[in-house]
């Protein structure tokens, strides 16, 4: 009697996308903290700052909002994805899957799919607070709407891939949540974020463009904010080219980590 063939990765993948969200939105802690925390900073942020970035023209907290746009996707990814696998991998939820006929693949699918899903609902959250308080506008061309999306997937796939790799670093699902908040808290306030970008010292600028949030937050801007901020920008342009350069590079070396230091056990059951 032949056995029954299992099916695609990629179909077992989405089943496991709707599941990691289920599993998610049930847990309201978790709900909270990712998806409320960047509102909530928005709107503390967007509180106590007003005025213009220089003489731009721009409102500040549009700015701001751009910045916590791009923070939130880093969050619902790099943060929340990382302390999940390794919460996972440390109660054994990993080994016992490892331990399926499952295709491996799938269960990267499952997680992306998730990340996906949240970094939109995070994305119009924000959108739609930012909007209806401090004035954000969509996207007024298809040539920036065509930026924003660029942008928005490739800093979900960055930030997934380095969330992915980093989650093999924590010793435990315990400290997870302390090892990938302190990158994430110290990226926020060198890539442009709460702060005009220029107006940060030099070499915290040279140190900040060398990771994904700067860009992801510039690339944001370049879509959401008129030209008229190019007068603020350091290079005095949107520099689309070197963003997708950027980004391009960190997801390859995102992938890499990932194939190479992905853990399906602990360390002590290694």
């Amino acid at each position: 009697m032949t056995a029954a063939a299992l099916p695609s990765p990629l179909r077992i993948g989405l089943s496991r996308g709707a599941l990691e969200l289920k599993v998610f939105l049930r847990e309201r802690a978790a709900v909270i903290f990712t998806l409320g925390m960047p509102a909530i900073l928005l709107l503390i942020f967007g509180t106590i700052f007003k005025g213009e970035v220089g003489r731009t023209g721009v409102d500040f907290r549009q700015y701001i909002a751009a910045g916590i746009i791009a923070s939130g996707i880093m969050s619902t990814t790099f943060v929340s994805l990382g302390i999940t696998i390794a919460q996972e991998r440390d109660d054994g939820t990993l080994k016992r899957l490892y331990g399926t006929p499952m295709p491996r693949a799938a269960y990267f699918i499952g997680k992306t799919i998730a990340a996906l899903v949240l970094s939109l609902l995070e994305t119009v959250v924000l959108f739609v607070l930012g909007s209806l308080l401090f004035g954000l506008k969509p996207p007024s061309t298809p040539e920036r709407w065509l930026t924003f999306a660029w942008v928005f997937v490739a800093g979900v796939t960055v930030c997934t891939l380095l969330g992915i790799a980093i989650s093999s670093v924590p010793r435990s699902g315990r400290s997870a949540a302390a090892v990938l908040n302190v990158p994430y808290l110290v990226l926020q306030f060198i890539s442009g974020v709460y702060y005009t970008f220029s107006d940060l010292p030099s070499g915290v600028q040279q140190v900040g463009a060398l990771f994904p949030l700067k860009w992801i937050s510039q690339g944001l801007r370049s879509a959401l904010l008129p030209d008229t901020l190019l007068a603020a920008e350091p290079a005095h342009s949107w520099e689309h080219g070197r963003t997708g350069l950027v980004l391009a590079a960190w997801g390859v070396a995102g992938l890499v980590l990932c194939l190479t230091t992905f853990r399906w056990k602990r360390r002590r059951d290694a």
